[in-house]
């Protein structure tokens, strides 16, 4: 559980999440105008969807459907703006994400460790299109951001890292979330996806009074 005293930012994450993706490039730039700390907390959105919106499965199986379509031009626009590679939809597509979202969560009590595994993460997965469901691909990313792969990828198989994912995703459900990226300001304000980015830094500076 965070410590929302100290962490008035929680961002709940799936590494499979194009928007994701972008909104954990940009939330980090929030962090630097604001000064809030951020804790980073995995899930597996597949069980958000099969739980609470499983509307998105349907939408993807529409070939017509223009709003999913248009979708991936927004998303080039957005990665344009940040600075993100972004080469998506890839072969993976719909990818699976436990293995490397168990990754996260061996590295959750390391939040430092963690943002990093996730940025290499997300740069193999968008950047290069590689496997991200892939463990020894992940394993790879964690050494080169200075972690030790091979001991990542052992404890991540373990069963209390996946009793870990369970319960992370199934509390930002019980907390109204739906997808990735969750994102709360001060426990219980809620925002949704890369576009609220400017909302979630509108609440923090709300209530350091500066609004």
């Amino acid at each position: 559980m965070a410590d929302r005293a100290a962490d008035r930012v929680e961002f709940f994450f799936d590494l499979s999440s194009p928007w994701t993706c972008l909104a954990f490039h940009n939330v980090k730039a929030v962090r630097q105008r604001t000064g809030a700390a951020i804790r980073w907390r995995p899930i597996l959105v597949g069980g958000v969807f099969n739980a609470v919106n499983p509307a998105v499965y349907a939408a993807r199986e529409q070939s017509d459907n223009r709003k999913l379509q248009h979708s991936w031009k927004i998303l080039d626009d957005w990665a344009a703006l940040a600075g993100v590679a972004m080469h998506f939809p890839s072969k993976y597509h719909p990818a699976k994400s436990v293995a490397a979202m168990r990754f996260c969560c061996a590295l959750e009590d390391d939040q430092a460790a963690l943002e990093a595994f996730a940025g290499a993460a997300f740069d193999a997965y968008f950047g290069r299109q590689e496997n991200l469901d892939d463990p020894d691909v992940m394993a790879r990313e964690a050494n080169s951001v200075g972690l030790d792969g091979a001991a990542i990828k052992a404890a991540s198989g373990q069963d209390d890292m996946k009793a870990r994912l369970r319960a992370n995703t199934e509390e930002v459900i019980a907390r109204g979330g739906y997808g990735s990226p969750t994102i709360f300001v001060d426990g219980n304000d809620m925002y949704f996806g890369n576009d609220q980015m400017p909302l979630v830094e509108a609440a923090l500076m709300r209530e350091k009074g500066t609004a």
